[in-house]
C-alpha cells in the first residue's frame, strides 16, 4: 500500500476545505448566518519569530477534514447533530495579513468581527497569534456589555512586550482598558510565565478573577465557572498552551500540568450553561510544533465543539 490508510480517503473528505465541510462565505458584506467562522492568522509579527502562528487556522481546519463529510451525523460528545436544524454556520476564510504592516492587520480583524456581529453572527476567530483577540474585542464597542473568560496557561497583563503594547502578553490589559469590558475572568495559569508580580498585582487591583491549572486539578471546574456571573454576554478567549503538551504539542509554549481534552470540554459547557457565548477565538496553534496532527485535531474538535454550543444557545435549546 504506497499511501498510509486515511479516513478522509474512506469517505471522501480532503484537506484543504472550509471547517468541517461547512458553506463558504466569501463575502462578508453579504454574510447570512447565525455562526461564522474566519482565520486570523497574524494581527502582530515580531522581528524574532514573525508570524509565527499563521499557518494555524489552515492546520486546525485540516485537522478535522477527515470528519468533513459527516457534519450532519450524530456527535456523541454533543448528544446529536452539531448544528441543530435551523442554524447556520459558515465558514468566512482566511483574513489577509502582511508582517510589515501591523495597524492594517488589527484593522482587518477589527473589521471583520464588526461586520459580523452587524449582521447578527456569532464570530469564531481561528488564530494566529496571542494577540488576535485585542482587535476582536475592540469590535464589541457599542454592542453591549461583556465578560471575557479567558483560559490560557499565562495571564497576558503586560505593558509592553519588546515595546510593542498591542501584541503578545497583553491581550487581558488592553482588555481590562475596553469601556465595554466588565469582568474578566482568568483560568488555567500555571509555571513561569511572562507575568511579573506588578502585572499579577495589576490583575488583581482591576478585578480580575484568576482560576489556576492546579485550583483545577484539585478542585474541578465548577469553582472556576462559578465566577462567570449567570446571564452574563460571554466571550472567550482560549490560548491553545492552556492545554498539556501530551494532548496539545503544538504551541510555542509548553508546560507540564495543563488541561486535556475533557476538562476544556467541561469549561465550555459549563460556560454556556451560565452565559451567552457572544464570540470565541482560538489562538497560538503553531503546526509547525505539532507530531502527527494531533494538537490539529484537538484543536479542531474544541472548536467543533463550541460551535456546537453556540447552536444549541442560537436554537434555544
Amino acid at each position: 500500500m504506497a499511501a498510509t490508510p486515511s479516513l478522509d480517503a474512506m469517505f471522501g473528505s480532503k484537506a484543504g476545505g472550509t471547517f468541517l465541510g461547512l458553506p463558504a462565505c466569501d463575502d462578508l458584506a453579504s454574510l447570512d448566518a447565525d455562526i461564522a467562522i474566519v482565520g486570523a492568522p497574524c494581527a502582530t509579527p515580531y522581528v524574532s519569530v514573525g508570524a509565527y502562528c499563521a499557518n494555524g487556522p489552515r492546520a486546525i481546519r485540516d485537522g478535522m477534514a477527515a470528519f468533513s463529510a459527516n457534519l450532519a451525523h450524530h456527535d456523541f460528545d454533543a448528544g446529536g447533530p452539531l448544528l441543530p436544524a435551523g442554524v447556520r454556520a459558515v465558514d468566512c476564510g482566511d483574513l489577509g495579513y502582511d508582517e510589515a504592516r501591523t495597524a492594517e492587520n488589527r484593522e482587518t480583524i477589527r473589521t471583520a468581527v464588526k461586520t459580523m456581529l452587524d449582521r447578527s453572527a456569532v464570530p469564531i476567530l481561528l488564530g494566529g497569534d496571542d494577540s488576535v483577540p485585542i482587535p476582536m474585542l475592540e469590535a464589541y464597542a457599542g454592542h453591549g456589555r461583556f465578560t471575557i473568560l479567558q483560559i490560557d496557561a499565562h495571564i497576558d497583563w503586560r505593558d509592553s512586550v519588546q515595546g510593542e503594547r498591542m501584541g503578545l502578553s497583553s491581550t487581558m490589559r488592553r482588555a481590562s482598558e475596553m469601556g465595554h469590558i466588565e469582568r474578566i475572568v482568568q483560568v488555567g495559569q500555571r509555571g513561569l510565565g511572562s507575568a511579573r508580580p506588578g502585572d499579577v498585582e495589576d490583575a488583581l487591583s482591576w478585578g480580575a478573577k484568576f482560576f489556576s491549572a492546579r485550583e483545577v486539578w484539585e478542585h474541578g471546574t465548577e469553582a472556576a465557572l462559578d465566577l462567570i456571573e449567570p446571564g452574563t454576554d460571554l466571550i472567550v478567549s482560549f490560548d491553545c498552551d492552556a492545554m498539556d503538551p501530551a494532548v496539545m504539542p503544538g504551541v510555542i509554549g509548553r508546560a507540564p500540568g495543563g488541561f486535556d481534552y475533557w476538562t476544556m470540554v467541561w469549561l465550555l459547557e459549563g460556560a454556556a450553561a451560565r452565559a451567552r457565548i457572544a464570540g470565541m477565538t482560538f489562538v497560538e496553534f503553531m503546526p509547525e510544533s505539532d507530531i502527527d496532527g494531533m494538537g490539529a485535531l484537538t484543536a479542531g474538535r474544541l472548536v467543533a465543539t463550541a460551535m456546537g454550543l453556540i447552536a444549541r444557545q442560537k436554537a434555544g435549546d
